[in-house]
């Protein structure tokens, strides 16, 4: 069993990336520069957003960090928005996700400027990827595929089972993969028989939101799983993913930890849409 290692090879990206932005100043007379806009105090969004500072950190990236109160009101938010992608100097746009209740994440989605859109989540985005136009890929999915790749693993021909339908994870990774050439089904928690499902798998991408709802008796032996969860142990609080990963790794071929498989390839994928965006914009 291989383990895969989400944070040596998102470092690799990183260090990559940190090369490529240093020649950026003498090239364009400056850096790429991120916004990230948290709403409220919510834990995990205050981790997630001082995690992307530190990446931007690590790439040579100039970040901002704006933080408005829990309530600030919709109209306000989108005003926000609106004034940066108004602003020349900044070429990557993200809202931190979730927003209070009050406010429609929708419609702050579509108020980020397409090309400024450094989660991929924009309508145009989200189209281009399924029309195979130029587009931003969402950082998870695209980070899936790294790994994969890092690991030597193709998924041309393979048997692709994804557990999830999410617009964020479970849509576009089926379909990056059938673009890949595996052949894809999508699952989700209303499939009928799941396991006799996920025993076909070669590639096996859990993104259900469930703690360990996948157990050695749902794959078969040989699998590659990645483990997109990133749940709470209901009987020791820890941290864990949707796979149960003790019983799972023996029989997997190469399976991501959690935490530090995919996570960190998330954050850097969000790096390298930033300099992406600012490359198309120059």
């Amino acid at each position: 069993m291989k383990l895969i290692d989400g944070k040596a090879i998102s470092a690799a990206l990183k260090e990559a990336l940190a090369a490529q932005v240093a020649t950026f100043p003498d090239k364009y007379g400056r850096v790429p520069h991120l916004v990230v806009v948290r709403v409220g105090e919510d834990p995990a969004s205050v981790v997630y957003v001082r995690n992307k500072a530190k990446a931007c950190e690590a790439c040579g990236i100039r970040n901002t960090t704006i933080v408005l109160p829990e309530d600030t009101s919709e109209e306000a938010l989108l005003e926000q928005v609106r004034s940066l992608n108004a602003d020349d100097s900044v070429d990557g746009i993200l809202v931190q996700l979730p927003v209070p209740k009050h406010i429609s994440e929708a419609r702050v989605i579509d108020t980020i400027a397409k090309e400024k859109d450094v989660d991929g989540f924009h309508p145009y985005n989200v189209a281009g990827l399924w029309q195979k136009t130029p587009h931003m890929s969402p950082c998870t999915p695209a980070g899936i595929m790294k790994l994969l790749e890092a690991i030597g693993v193709d998924p041309k021909s393979k048997r692709a089972v994804v557990i999830g339908r999410s617009n964020i994870v479970g849509l576009p990774v089926a379909k990056m993969l059938l673009d890949a050439n595996a052949t894809v089904t999508l699952c989700h928690t209303r499939t009928v028989d799941l396991p006799s499902v996920t025993r076909q798998a070669e590639i096996l991408v859990v993104a259900a939101g469930r703690a360990k709802m996948v157990t050695a008796d749902m794959v078969s032996p040989g699998v590659v799983v990645i483990d997109v969860g990133m749940d709470r142990d209901p009987d020791t609080g820890k941290l864990c993913g949707d796979v149960d990963f003790d019983s799972v790794a023996p029989k997997a071929s190469a399976i991501t930890p959690v935490p530090g498989g995919v996570g960190p390839m998330t954050i850097a994928c969000l790096m390298e849409n930033t300099v992406q965006c600012f490359l198309a914009r120059h």
